[in-house]
């Protein structure tokens, strides 16, 4: 996804919650502000029906009246938009001057009840009216006191209107902020493409990580994956120049064999040829089988005990189906490190084969996880002495020239396990007598895989 397409659909997701909140403020603002003014209203209603109720004389017998020495002028004006109506079961028995010849409908109320009532009025005019009965010289009658609040509606709609205005501006200062925000936050991912086109181009072999928080992680498993890139490269280059350098020797001779037309009719000129060609085939398959080694975080798929030991271990029965050997399986009940699936099997295959072809009876394989991982081949053939040791893993060399092979297995093992910043260590088998390879590989990747079956598996060929 583009910076632009992230950007865009930020700003579209604030500005859709900024016009929703905004909509939602403007429909509660104005419902409050409506309530407000009438709530003030009804207020000043409620205080003129009282003052009208001090200025009310009369009698039983008498009709009542009103000393407008007490009344508000706005009763008194026609049409003013403020009226009163006194009213008993027999009807109107007072109204207000300002009423004129119109009037409005209020129900005869019980003394003590109320009502808040929006009707009608004269000259469409919206009149709230404060309704409630009463009982005074003898008598019960209701008291109508309205006002119209038209005005009061036109000034809530104006306010409502620049209300919505300031918010609209509001929200597109939000959003220009937003934007203003967003490229701001997007620099260091400039900073992070300059960096990745300077490693193409060879100015550098890594990005800087003086990022924010958010973006470092990436930085370094980019890092990461430049290191893994970089070593990868240079065991291609390592494999090549080792390569090259192995085959001069080998090739010279098969050359000047070939070159020399009465070695062909010498049987052993012959056999040191093929034995030359197979030694240059035997470095061929060593150095791609290195070229191809992941490594620590090499991104394939795992290494899994439960799963792949037994197929090793019935390639290797069937590789060596002509003798009986017993292979015993033993699985630590620790977290095994999810190393390289190819690079395992790879390590373990030779290290059991070259246990196979010195074993008498029993190859036992041992792995145990945890802090890295550390396996354990042991054999109950004759062993190697402490002087044989060191050159065990020597390209080519094998201590006994009458067992075939390239004496290339432990080399082999050797590497992969260098590779991992691990090593081999060889030593007597305690139980079974013969030699102990110990591999350990400390490199720990973020994930591990748990085992399945810890018991001791015995696998009869």
């Amino acid at each position: 996804m583009s910076r632009g397409s992230l950007e865009r659909r930020l700003q579209l997701a604030l500005g859709t919650a900024l016009l929703a909140l905004s909509g939602l403020l403007l429909w509660a603002g104005s419902i409050a502000l409506q309530q407000l003014a009438e709530d003030q209203v009804r207020s000043r209603l409620r205080h003129d029906a009282e003052a009208l109720l001090g200025a009310l004389e009369g009698q039983r017998d008498q009709p009542l009246q009103l000393r407008s020495a007490r009344l508000s002028p706005v009763y008194l004006q026609p049409l003013s938009g403020h009226y009163f109506v006194f009213r008993d079961d027999s009807g109107e028995l007072l109204r207000s001057r300002s009423l004129w010849d119109e009037s409005f409908g209020v129900p005869v109320l019980p003394p003590g009840e109320s009502r808040q009532l929006t009707l009608d009025g004269p000259g469409a005019q919206r009149l709230l009216i404060h309704a409630a009965g009463y009982r005074k010289h003898d008598r019960e009658f209701t008291l109508a006191v309205a006002e119209d609040v038209a005005g009061i509606d036109a000034q809530v709609a104006q306010d409502r209107l620049w209300f919505g205005a300031g918010l609209l501006v509001a929200v597109v200062l939000l959003l220009l902020g937003q934007r203003w925000l967003l490229r701001v936050s997007f620099r260091p991912l400039d900073q992070v493409r300059a960096d990745l086109a300077r490693v193409r181009e060879g100015g550098s072999e890594r990005i800087d990580t003086d990022l924010p928080a958010e973006i470092r992680p990436l930085a370094d498993e980019v890092n990461a994956l430049l290191a893994l890139l970089q070593r990868r490269l240079a065991r291609s280059r390592d494999a090549l120049g080792n390569l090259a350098h192995a085959l001069k020797t080998p090739l010279a001779l098969v050359l000047q064999t070939l070159d020399d037309e009465s070695a062909l009719d010498q049987p052993d000129r012959r056999q040191a040829a093929r034995g030359q060609a197979e030694r240059i085939r035997a470095l061929v398959d060593r150095e791609l089988r290195m070229a191809r080694t992941a490594g620590a975080g090499g991104g394939g798929r795992y290494f899994n005990p439960a799963a792949d030991v037994p197929d090793l271990v019935r390639a290797l029965q069937g590789l060596h189906r002509d003798r009986d050997l017993r292979f015993e399986t033993r699985v630590g009940t620790d977290a095994m490190p999810a190393f390289d699936r190819e690079d395992l099997l790879e390590l373990l295959g030779n290290l059991l084969d070259n246990a196979c072809k010195w074993a008498s009876a029993r190859v036992r394989l041992t792995l145990i996880g945890g802090a890295g991982i550390t396996i354990e081949v042991e054999d109950d053939g004759p062993g190697v002495s402490a002087g044989d040791t060191g050159i065990l893993t020597r390209r080519g060399l094998r201590l006994d020239e009458a067992r075939e092979g390239s004496g290339l297995g432990l080399a082999i093992a050797s590497d992969i396990a260098a590779t991992y910043g691990g090593g081999l260590e060889f030593d007597r088998s305690p139980e079974l007598g013969g030699l102990r390879v110990r591999a350990h590989l400390p490199a720990v990747p973020d994930t591990a895989i748990q085992p399945t079956d810890s018991a001791q598996h015995d696998q009869r060929g």
